[in-house]
């Protein structure tokens, strides 16, 4: 029987925090400044930043980062139970590693009326075809991660 995803909310505010460092590691090296965390069971398996320009990887998103550094860290390519911590609602690529991957929950915290697919652009995780449910909470520091953004890109316009 498979055992409930527990929730303590006592530590997302700490690992969104930690998640906003990295995306400011990012902007430091000139990447868009998302940053990213897996966490399963209190313990970090992986971080990851932005870095598709420095990689020269279009996929190398944050979320994507911290998965693969997550997934090597446990030795192996699913992880049920965890959390991923991110200061971006996710794009479909990104979303869909997530459910190839059985993260249980996904905490992100500026929306991307662009590109997001949690709530945005549509709601990808809601779709009947998945053989996997994740619980998707957005907006934890919200204000702080887009007030991230913002300044990185009215920088990069010289404004």
């Amino acid at each position: 029987m498979k055992r409930p995803h527990i929730i303590d909310r006592s530590q997302d505010e700490r690992f969104m925090r930690e998640a906003l460092a990295l995306a400011a590691e990012g902007a430091e090296r000139g990447e868009v400044p998302v940053g990213a965390l897996l966490v399963q069971g209190g313990e970090v398996l992986g971080r990851g930043f932005n870095c598709p320009i420095g990689t020269h990887d279009p996929s190398a998103h944050a979320e994507m980062v911290a998965i693969r550094a997550a997934a090597a860290a446990v030795q192996n390519y699913r992880l049920p139970g965890s959390t991923l911590y991110v200061t971006l609602e996710p794009c479909s690529m990104c979303a869909g590693l997530i459910v190839h991957s059985r993260i249980a929950r996904v905490v992100y915290g500026a929306t991307e009326p662009k590109a997001g697919v949690a709530i945005s652009r549509g709601q990808f995780f809601d779709q009947a075809f998945l053989n996997h449910r994740v619980l998707i909470e957005g907006g934890l520091l919200g204000e702080e991660c887009s007030a991230m953004l913002s300044a990185f890109f009215k920088a990069r316009r010289g404004g």
